[in-house]
């Protein structure tokens, strides 16, 4: 059976998001174009590296070729990779509703279509591979290293300008989360947090 492929060419909106308190957050990717909305959890650390990536590759563009992402490559038009987000793009509103989980993403890639000047996101869900309980080592090597097909791929196509807005607000959410205990570097939860350096005292904010 084809994968189920929840596809954005390219989206209305697109953002990263939370949902929860800070130190109890779940991460998402949200996509929304019209009335259909796709969400796909996440760890922090896939939402950070994404994010990251994406505004490194537009950089990377950018220096390669100021003309860079104009259709058939013609330097004669006007970049259309943005150095900072447009004002007119910057989101700071909430996650659209509802929010229903669609997978737990595994792996994402990352890639630029210099066709018709799109970054393009795919997200895999997370995959458990599938070994017999009776395996010995000998028998683990000699085991098929293909892949299973995913049964759903979450793909979006983003021009240039929402890609770095998508970047700007991702560095923004990692960045909301719990404040920092300048001692020791931990992480302080409402109720404060042990602090090491604190002899074992409670540090509050």
């Amino acid at each position: 059976m084809p994968p189920v492929i929840h596809s954005y060419d390219p989206p209305d909106r697109f953002v990263a998001g939370t949902v929860g308190p800070p130190g109890q957050r779940t991460f998402f990717l949200q996509a929304r174009a019209g009335t259909r909305l796709t969400s796909v959890a996440l760890e922090k650390q896939q939402v950070e590296i994404l994010g990251e990536r994406v505004d490194e590759l537009l950089d990377e563009l950018m220096q390669a070729d100021p003309g860079a992402g104009a259709p058939g490559g013609d330097p004669s038009r006007p970049p259309i990779i943005p150095a900072l987000t447009p004002a007119e793009l910057v989101d700071s509103a909430p996650l659209d509703q509802p929010i229903e989980e669609e997978f737990r993403a595994g792996t994402i890639t990352l890639s630029w279509d210099p066709e018709d000047a799109r970054v393009v996101i795919e997200v895999f869900p997370v995959t458990d591979a599938e070994v017999p309980i009776e395996t010995d080592e000998e028998q683990l090597l000699e085991l098929p290293l293909a892949e299973p097909e995913p049964d759903e791929v979450f793909l979006v196509r983003l021009p240039a300008p929402m890609a770095r807005a998508f970047a700007t607000r991702t560095a923004s959410v990692v960045a909301a989360g719990r404040e920092q205990c300048q001692f020791c570097g931990g992480p302080i939860d409402p109720d404060g947090h042990l602090c090491p350096r604190a002899n074992g005292f409670r540090r509050s904010r």
